[in-house]
């Protein structure tokens, strides 16, 4: 019998098969200053986070964590995610995904991408042992760990890469998806510059910038979102957020936006502001409200 801890860790991976790998002497990092700063991502993984069997809902999220392609803010935007989340019932999974800012891999600007489809597969392959349901997987995506979260959710049916074992046969679409300031487009004014030469450094034709500005690949099929964004975000416009809703809106995917007036970037939880921090209850009624829609 499969039993899993609070913080049980898995390999993304089979030893010895990660797509995209170069042999080099780079070592992940790990700094803790404040927030938890993770770079040079060697070993991706998800690290699951389960409520009492007696408090699960069935619903799961994966969490991307943020940090402009350059690192993970992995216990600010991933771990004290997961934790919030199981108070609420609710199954929370870090993926610590690779960076394109590594020097261990090659067509870099794919790897977030292949790291997230195989965390979804690799989730739901285990939703039994996970006590979830494996259509009630979503994610949830911070910054640039939103910007990875809105390509999951626009180009999970895109192969890029070849399947590895049983899991890889399962899909990658998300069934919802929850966006908090995120990055959506590299082709408007208002993108996050940062984010977009880490991750196409090199590469920054106008067809890749296309194929990354997420709005622009929104179907019927996108799932349900909610998109929760600061006004006065001064790192990621809020314009990236109403850019992906209008997306939404005009394909008739049922999309839910809260905007607040002030909070800046980052602010994660947002657990000293009053106002601000009631975002996570809008969360949990939206999730309610999908329960509902079923």
């Amino acid at each position: 019998m499969n039993t899993f801890a609070q913080d049980t860790i898995i390999p993304l991976w089979p030893e010895g098969q990660i797509p995209n790998r170069v042999p080099s002497g780079e070592r992940e990092i790990h700094e803790k200053e404040g927030i938890l700063r993770i770079s040079k991502v060697q070993e991706p993984t998800i690290e699951v986070y389960l409520p009492a069997k007696q408090n699960a809902t069935g619903q799961a999220m994966l969490i991307f964590p943020g940090g402009g392609y350059h690192i993970l803010a992995y216990d600010w935007e991933g771990t004290d995610i997961a934790k919030f989340l199981n108070g609420k019932g609710i199954a929370g999974i870090v993926v610590k995904y690779r960076l394109p800012t590594s020097e261990s891999l090659k067509e870099k600007h794919n790897v977030p991408l292949i790291d997230a489809q195989r965390a979804m597969r690799l989730v739901r392959s285990n939703a039994d042992k996970f006590n979830i349901s494996p259509n009630k997987i979503g994610i949830m995506g911070f910054s640039a760990g939103g910007h990875l979260a809105s390509t999951l959710g626009t180009h999970y049916n895109e192969k890029v890469y070849e399947a590895v074992d049983g899991a890889d046969a399962l899909s990658a679409r998300p069934d919802f998806m929850n966006l908090v300031y995120p990055v959506v487009t590299f082709t408007q004014t208002t993108k996050h510059s940062g984010s977009q030469k880490a991750l196409l450094k090199g590469n920054e034709s106008e067809e890749m910038l296309k194929h990354f500005s997420n709005e622009l690949h929104v179907t019927a099929d996108t799932p349900p979102t909610l998109l929760v964004h600061a006004a006065d975000d001064k790192s990621v416009p809020v314009e990236n957020s109403l850019m992906f809703f209008q997306a939404l809106k005009d394909h008739g995917v049922s999309a839910t936006m809260h905007i607040y007036p002030k909070g800046g970037h980052g602010f994660s939880l947002a657990r000293g502001d009053r106002h601000l921090r009631t975002w996570t209850e809008r969360l949990f009624e939206w999730m309610e409200s999908l329960e509902q829609a079923d």
